[in-house]
């Protein structure tokens, strides 16, 4: 060999021995895809085992055995940002290690998070990949547990684009280096097990995207608890050990959710319904609300509450329904067991839980799901596809096995473990059309050239079987506003699944009635009447919503036409009418007693209105409607059904009356409703009834207690055997002004 080419060697040689290790350069830049193979105790050439762990900032690292507490070897620094390599000579068996670390100013021992085997089982790895992991949220996300005979805290997450994902969070210092994550499967889920943490330590992930860029620290998507808004991490929840006192109600659920049973709802924003005064206006807590909101309630006889969503979100003015986390009860109030508490306050006082739950769409926010990995994960990447143009948010593809998987299993975790008694699925309209808010061009058709959202129809049939499956008597209810034929019938003969749906064209065709001044109702006489050519078609909720009172929509009194005395008589007749219809009722909170002004999400209702005499007789007609509905099963029975509902006079629109009886299982048990909607009174007004008896008057909304005028029927009135209306008797009535009175027939 020629002096030349020994010097090119040399110089080969020289340059291979400066040359970094890429393994180390990966593991010190944070961009090593597999750090459990480099990190952690491994048998070298040799045989002889050696630990390594990067601890940026740490001065000296020792190896402990676990049983002894000897030290059995001396890190070296192989690197200067802090990874550290003790080699144990003549230790060939692997065995439990711990590492004892000199900050400079401290020392600690504890455990190596690189030395404990993989938290996800094969069966997990599988069902999550095929998308039919319903327990997900057990396995996803952090848990505290035991592992390897450690205690400390699991974390994973799904991120299959990602170069690298670390759990960050004080245990960490929020470096990233320290505690970067073990792939499992192709399928792109992350884990690691931290030994020495508890529940109650705050965390974010951090992620490498494809391309090597660092993104923003990102939340768990499957957190159980959040920090209190405006921060952003995530909590680690304490395990499950809330103890459920409220079987006798969870028993008989099913038959509380039944579309025969008596549901009125009362819809209530947690953080305005009433505030603290005394301590500046703050949030009442969940079990505060349990204190104060649930009795309210039971007095007024509402069977449910409906909850706008608390599954944990960052804008208040989104009132929840922009959700960052679907696992995650909002810190605003509480803590995961304080909204539990408060859930089964519910129950014991005989009053069911719905909630408001949003599978939709989810804000752009950096913290939150979207590009997670760096990539479209949750969402569509076409923004024709996956951008909501109205609201600036995302929208879920549905057609992920793993992102369906995560919404069927949040909506399972809400009726599992917190006792919901039903998701009321919120802009379920927005779900099913491709087109949906779009202009032309702006949109892209399904396989077959329609507007149809085909993946998100199987979503929503697939969401319903699996509620539905769970046999444990939750329900579920649409929030649809258009024309969607089936919505509330069986996934089984073509319909969606809905146990129920909202009404919209009810609400908005009776309230533009209602708005008019009554000379000019008598040519707006079918905005009244149309409802009924539909009214069976679905399992109807009639929804006087949070949405019809914001946004310069005025309250429910200010849409009332006429003076004061006018406004009122028109809302207490209104409600009559609402209740007596077939249909469950849903009300918005403060609209029982008259709120004045539009609902505000940062201020409490006007309590105070209660002490003036208007707003007090609304309250008690709403409570005697209550009673009434509850009381009378001709009312609530047969709400879906034809046979439950029958005109007695549809087409007096020159007066502006109508009339009409409702029967449950028992057709001969009728009670009947006349509404007159003008300010004459109408004494001696005879409608047909088909049976003979007393028929007596159980809601007048003109009475005196109200704040009507006193005119009535005195307590009861006989039918007359003269026929009228196609029936064999009559009944000559008092008809209040701007009223409805209500009868049920004594035989």
């Amino acid at each position: 060999m020629d002096d030349g080419v020994k010097l090119q060697e040399a110089a080969w040689a020289a340059r291979d021995a400066v040359r970094p290790d890429p393994q180390v350069e990966a593991i010190v830049r944070a961009r090593h895809g597999d750090p459990f193979s480099f990190l952690g105790m491994h048998a070298e050439g040799g045989g002889d085992l050696v630990v390594r762990a990067m601890l940026p900032g740490a001065s000296a690292v020792t190896v402990v055995d676990a049983a002894s507490g000897a030290a059995v070897g001396e890190g070296e620094r192989v690197h200067p940002d802090g990874l550290f390599v003790a080699r144990l000579a003549g230790r060939r068996d692997w065995f439990r290690y711990r590492l004892r670390v000199n900050w400079g100013h401290a020392e600690q021992e504890f455990d190596d998070a690189y030395r404990f085997p993989p938290v996800l089982g094969d069966l997990d790895l599988h069902l999550l990949v095929e998308g039919t992991h319903l327990d997900s949220y057990k396995r996803l996300g952090a848990h505290v547990t035991a592992h390897d005979g450690v205690d400390g805290v699991a974390f994973a997450v799904w991120a299959p684009n990602a170069q690298r994902v670390s759990v960050v969070g004080e245990f960490s210092a929020w470096d990233g280096r320290r505690l970067a994550m073990r792939r499992r499967h192709a399928g792109g889920f992350w884990e690691i097990f931290v030994p020495g943490i508890a529940a109650g330590e705050v965390y974010k992930y951090e992620v490498v995207d494809p391309n090597g860029t660092l993104l923003p620290l990102k939340a768990d998507p499957y957190a159980a608890q959040a920090e209190h808004p405006p921060r952003t991490a995530s909590v680690v929840a304490p395990p499950d050990g809330f103890a459920w006192q409220d079987g006798e109600w969870m028993a008989r659920r099913a038959q509380a959710n039944d579309r025969a049973a008596p549901i009125a709802i009362y819809e209530v924003h947690l953080g305005s319904w009433r505030r603290d005064l005394a301590a500046g206006g703050r949030y009442l807590s969940y079990r505060e609300l349990a204190e104060q909101l649930v009795p309210y309630v039971a007095d007024l006889g509402f069977t449910h509450i409906e909850i706008m969503p608390v599954t944990e979100y960052p804008f208040d003015g989104s009132w929840g329904y922009q959700p960052v986390s679907l696992f995650a009860p909002t810190s605003r109030y509480g803590t995961p067991d304080d909204f539990r508490f408060f859930v089964e306050a519910c129950h014991r006082a005989g009053i069911g839980v719905w909630l408001d739950w949003v599978p939709g769409h989810f804000p752009s926010d950096p913290h939150g799901l979207a590009r997670f990995d760096g990539t479209a994960l949750y969402e569509h990447a076409d923004p024709r596809q996956g951008l909501h143009r109205d609201w600036g948010t995302l929208i879920y593809n549905y057609g992920r096995r793993e992102v369906a998987n995560f919404l069927l299993s949040s909506a399972l975790c809400w009726i599992r473990e917190f006792h919901i008694d039903g998701l009321r699925v919120d802009a379920v309209a927005s779900m099913l059309y491709l087109d949906y808010s779009r202009q032309d061009g702006d949109w892209i058709p399904n396989m077959y050239g329609g507007r149809e959202n085909l993946e998100a129809i199987a979503f929503l049939r697939r969401m319903n079987e699996v509620v539905f499956g769970e046999g444990s008597g939750a329900t579920t209810i649409a929030e649809e506003s258009t024309a969607w034929p089936m919505v509330s019938r069986p996934v089984y003969v073509g319909g969606l699944g809905f146990g129920f749906k909202w009404n919209m064209g009810w609400m908005h065709d009776t309230l533009g009635y209602m708005a008019r001044d009554p000379i000019h109702r008598m040519y707006h006489h079918n905005d009244l009447t149309f409802g009924l050519l539909y009214a069976f078609h679905e399992n109807f909720i009639l929804p006087l919503s949070h949405d019809e009172v914001v946004y310069g929509k005025r309250s429910l009194i200010g849409k009332m036409a006429g003076d004061e005395w006018q406004r009122f008589a028109n809302l207490r007749a209104y409600f009559a009418f609402m209740w007596t219809h077939p249909g469950k009722k849903l009300l918005f909170m403060g609209g029982e007693f008259g709120q004045e002004r539009e609902w505000d999400h940062d201020i409490g209702l006007d309590w105070q209105l209660l002490g003036q005499p208007f707003h007090a007789g609304l309250y008690r007609l709403i409570r005697d409607l209550n009673r009434l509905y509850r009381e009378v099963p001709a009312l609530y029975q047969r709400d879906s059904e034809g046979d439950g509902f029958s005109w007695i006079d549809a087409n007096n629109g020159a007066e502006s009356v109508i009339s009409y009886f409702r029967r449950g299982a028992d057709a001969e048990a009728v009670a009947v409703t006349v509404c007159n909607f003008t300010p004459v009174p109408r004494l001696g007004y005879r409608i047909g009834v088909p049976y003979p008896g007393r028929y007596r008057e159980r809601i007048n909304t003109d009475a005196a207690d109200y704040g009507g005028s006193g005119i009535g029927n005195f307590g009861a009135v006989v039918a007359e055997p003269e026929p009228m209306h196609g029936h064999r008797y009559s009944l000559c009535l008092q008809l209040p002004p701007l009223a409805a009175v209500v009868l049920t027939v004594e035989r």
